[in-house]
């Protein structure tokens, strides 16, 4: 049984994860995407805890894509914020 915490922590994961990665993309869409990779490297946070526990089922397929897509917006973040 899962304690308060978890359910919290849960319920907390399913509305950040596309709250932040549609934020993500809206800002990308808005001519913003500066702002637009931090609110998606935001959702890799959450992204991450997903895949996890989808990887502990035997689905890695969602984790493989994480990394990538964490990866990516770190590049978007240099490419936009530091050079």
């Amino acid at each position: 049984m899962e304690s308060r915490a978890e359910r919290i922590w849960n319920l907390l994961v399913q509305i950040c994860l596309p709250g932040f990665t549609i934020l993500g993309f809206f800002l990308t869409a808005s001519k913003l995407p500066q702002y637009g990779v931090i609110a998606g490297l935001v959702s890799e946070i959450f992204w991450a805890y997903a895949s996890y526990r989808a990887w502990k089922e035997g689905q890695w397929g969602i984790a493989v894509t994480t990394v990538v897509a964490t990866l990516i917006f770190m590049y978007g973040i240099l490419n936009y914020w530091y050079f």
